[in-house]
């Protein structure tokens, strides 16, 4: 059974860090590239960043470069949010998910994933 289990949300003050944790199971971990993306209330699901297997590739939004970084351990299946210099515009629900690495996508739409976490609430206040 696929199994993506996101942690480390939490209420943080502006200016703030967190760091969420996405655990995954019952795939190949590294055959595939793992995205986190946050949704708001009433906006659309949106890429926050993605990490290739080894890192060989990364991606990060405008809106979060230079205050978040993703990392992976392989060993672990494990893959990491490191949030720093929190603003309120990044309340939002985060989600891990899960792509094959078919080498041919951008990997920045909801819909070129196939495996999704239930999601963790981070709040940051102001």
């Amino acid at each position: 059974e696929v199994q993506l289990v996101e942690s480390g949300g939490g209420l943080v003050q502006a200016g703030g860090s967190l760091r969420l944790s996405c655990v995954a199971s019952g795939f190949t971990f590294d055959d595939y590239v793992i995205g986190w993306f946050r949704q708001a209330p009433g906006k659309e699901r949106e890429v926050v960043s993605w990490i290739s297997s080894e890192a060989r590739g990364l991606f990060y939004a405008d809106s979060v470069k230079g205050r978040f970084t993703i990392t992976s351990d392989n060993a672990k299946s494990t893959v990491y949010l490191q949030m720093n210099s929190l603003k309120p515009e990044d309340t939002a629900v985060y989600y891990c998910a899960a792509s094959y690495d078919s080498g041919d996508s951008w990997y920045i739409e909801p819909f070129e994933y196939e495996y999704w976490g239930q999601g963790t609430q981070v709040t940051v206040s102001s």
